[in-house]
């Protein structure tokens, strides 16, 4: 290895020139791809598309509905809809959102689409119609008749305000152009959307938007905002790293390099054929926090040479010497927690993965060997080694009270307080929830316009926008077989009984409407009849567009609307469909998860909970094998683990405080924090080992090796904290999350690193 790695330097210093140049032609090639990198949204990238659920959901989500909806919901701020100002708008509306582009126009809902029908029973025998008829007039009379049309057709609560104070569009998007293969822009979509909001709201009418492509449009918004957070967490990098170096050019080379890593990142994604997911927007500013973390490990050890009399090109090529194998066994490590992320069958986490894992094998080449060749040319005036001897002067107290942690007495109570703080979080980590712990879209924040306007449809509306769709599987016309409908009945009444159901639509409960209405309206009639001729009276005007039953009719989905989505409810609610099935088996009926948004969340749910022991276990197995191929020491392995699994421990218990659900966008952080966080450790422990070999005592050998890494660790670990700081104020919750837990990761790593491991 020492020979391998002694070659390497005699290559590269002695080709400085030619190596530097490879790396200006590199960056400028890459900068040039990166500007054709484009965001790539795509709501089945969000799908675990592999998992049960999601079978049912292909199969059957296009001709029930899928999860891929826009409402738009219109509501007068005074009054009701019955005024000539809100049905012109309506109309307007629904014609506007019928040609958007990606729409599926045979499931587009509104009192103007003709699938939205009443039926009415009268001497002559049913009557039916279009709600808003052909020649309908805004005038007294034409809203007088469609108001009673609209309470013939019981679509109040669910296209009609409870209190008549709205109306509702609803309609479903097609993600791929059946024709071309293309992806929709769901961009172009969002911003359309918000466009006829633009036009045609006024004082009296307000418009409320909520689905997957607003949801898209208003997450790329806010992560625009988040190049604002950059430049002020680059800004306070670049002063915490000339604080560390006290030179400008240092500062520079560092910051440089660091953004080259980024550059080369972006710049081999489109080469790859891959886009940026607005969920993974972050990855970069990760790549550039990291990226000066070992940059300042590298700077620190040239300066640590100088400070000895090196001058700055034997300064360079000894950092370089003695930094490859450790620097290069860290980043693994940081690119093995990204790398276990693609256990996650989800094909934007797995996206994520590659973008991460790119950025740090470009820190590989622009940290460990740009840095260097960099500051080979840097001359360091004798006024410069004066300021590091003074620097290193100043630090020598604390470094030598920090050291006193190797005495027995106070080693004692350091690991004392570590398995304290492991068993509180044992304990509060095991209160952690799968899924989304609060009320609408969790990777916004409460106050933003779309979870304003989520919660104003919920409280209008008696169906609410979460909905569980269980697909009732039964022999072709189960639909006018008693026993099967009667099975299906049952189902739905229970499920309508569970803590969390807000209400449940099946065919059976709008066959007994119908059939009481066959018989004069008799409640005593409002039940399921026998005989297969009377079912398919009952049934005869429920068209396949209605969701509740398909051209067969052996297909009838039960559609169960929530409260809520919260992870609690979700696990009650399909635990209780699993317990049905399983304590009311039919030979007749087959019961299917899921279609709707709550299924595929649901679905999501499952394959997080499934990932995240397996996710932390193959990350602690690499980082052990790598630590161990490093040092040939299993002491040295516990020294660098065992921190890093208290910090995992106390993470869970920090997320489960905080309220913060273990989901698609949290689990990740949980093997960044350990991947990112060993650095520490790996830095420490590989100068600690070469002090220790020398015959040094135990303390004072500790001592050295702070003076040595210390003031580096302790900076890494607020470089990181720092940069991602910042992204506690993003607009986007999630983000906010994520910065809450890599901050309180990255800080305490650091800590566990410098008391818990020697």
């Amino acid at each position: 290895m020492n020979k391998l790695i002694i070659w390497l330097e005699n290559l590269i210093f002695g080709h400085r020139k030619f190596f530097l140049g490879i790396f200006l032609v590199l960056t400028i090639f890459m900068a040039y791809s990166a500007t054709h990198l484009r965001i790539d949204a795509g709501f089945t990238k969000l799908l675990p598309m592999q998992h049960e659920y999601m079978q049912t959901f292909i199969e059957h989500g296009k001709e029930f509905g899928g999860a891929n909806r826009i409402l738009v919901a219109l509501k007068v701020k005074d009054g009701n809809i019955f005024t000539p100002d809100f049905f012109n708008t309506l109309e307007k509306v629904t014609d506007e959102v019928f040609f958007l582009p990606g729409v599926d126009r045979s499931k587009v809902k509104s009192l103007f689409t003709p699938n939205v029908r009443f039926t009415e029973v009268t001497e002559e025998g049913f009557v039916g119609g279009n709600v808003v008829y052909a020649d309908f007039k805004p005038n007294a009379v034409g809203l007088k008749t469609v108001r009673k049309n609209i309470l013939k057709a019981g679509i109040v609560g669910k296209l009609v305000a409870n209190d008549l104070s709205g109306s509702m569009i609803t309609a479903e998007l097609i993600e791929f152009n059946p024709k071309t293969g293309e992806r929709l822009d769901y961009l172009e979509v969002a911003k359309r959307l918000e466009e006829i909001r633009d036009k045609f709201e006024t004082d009296d009418i307000t418009i409320h938007i909520i689905g997957f492509a607003k949801f898209i449009g208003d997450m790329t918004d806010g992560a625009r905002r988040v190049v604002l957070f950059f430049l002020v967490a680059f800004v306070i990098t670049a002063l915490l790293v000339y604080w560390l170096t006290r030179s400008f050019r240092l500062t520079a080379i560092t910051l440089v390099c660091s953004l080259t890593a980024v550059v080369w990142q972006l710049g081999m994604l489109p080469l790859l054929g891959y886009g940026i997911d607005p969920m993974s927007i972050l990855v970069p500013f990760l790549v550039f926090a990291i990226g000066v973390s070992h940059g300042v490990q590298m700077v620190g050890a040239t300066r640590s040479e100088v400070f000895l009399g090196a001058d700055s090109l034997q300064a360079a090529r000894t950092s370089f010497r003695d930094l490859l194998v450790p620097g290069s066994i860290a980043l693994a490590s940081d690119a093995i927690g990204f790398i276990t992320i693609l256990l996650i069958k989800i094909q934007m986490i797995q996206e994520m993965a590659i973008t991460a894992s790119l950025g740090v094998a470009m820190i590989i080449f622009t940290n460990l060997l740009l840095l260097p060749l960099l500051m080979s040319y840097i001359k360091y005036s004798d006024a410069y080694q004066e300021i590091t001897k003074k620097q290193a002067a100043s630090m020598h107290g604390l470094w030598l009270r920090v050291a006193r942690v190797c005495q027995p007495k106070n080693a004692a109570v350091v690991i004392v307080i570590a398995l304290v703080l492991f068993a509180f979080g044992a304990w509060k980590g095991a209160d952690i929830k799968i899924g989304d712990m609060e009320r609408g879209v969790p990777e916004l924040r409460a106050e933003s316009r779309y979870n304003v306007d989520g919660n104003l449809i919920t409280d209008d509306y008696s169906i609410s926008t979460d909905v569980l769709s269980v697909i009732a599987e039964s022999k072709p016309d189960g639909c006018i077989d008693y026993a099967t409908v009667t099975d299906i009945d049952r189902f739905s009444w229970h499920m309508g009984t569970v803590a969390g159901v807000q209400s449940v639509i099946s065919l059976p409960q709008v066959a007994k409407r119908a059939y009481a209405g066959w018989n004069e309206g008799n409640l005593k009639f409002r039940q399921l009849p026998r005989t297969p001729q009377s079912l398919v009276q009952a049934t005869r005007f429920v068209s396949t567009g209605s969701g509740l039953i398909d051209k067969t009719g052996g297909l009838m989905p039960v559609k169960i609307y929530t409260k809520d989505h919260k992870a609690e409810t979700i696990s009650r609610i399909v635990q209780e469909v699993k317990d049905y099935t399983l304590e009311h088996p039919s030979e007749l009926v087959k019961y299917r998860l899921a279609c709707g948004n709550v299924g595929v969340m649901a679905a999501t749910n499952e394959v997080v909970e499934a990932a995240q022991f397996p996710i932390l276990i193959y990350v602690f197995a690499a980082i052990i094998i790598l630590c161990y191929l490093a040092f040939r020491s299993v002491p040295a392995v516990l020294c660098i683990v065992i921190p890093l699994a208290l910090v995992s421990v106390l993470g869970y218990a920090v997320m489960s405080m905080l309220g913060i659900g273990l989901k698609v966008s949290t689990l990740p952080v949980v093997a960044l924090g350990v991947g990112v966080g060993v650095d520490y450790g790996i830095y420490i422990y590989s100068r600690f080992q070469s002090i220790l070999k020398e015959g040094k005592p135990l303390q004072e050998a500790y001592q050295l090796t702070l003076e040595n890494t210390g003031k580096g660790v302790i900076f890494t670990g607020i470089t990181l904290a720092v940069g991602v700081a910042t992204w506690i104020f993003s607009p986007l919750k999630f983000q906010a999350d994520m910065g809450i837990l890599l901050t309180f990761m990255f800080l305490v790593n650091m800590l566990g690193a410098i008391f818990l491991l020697p």
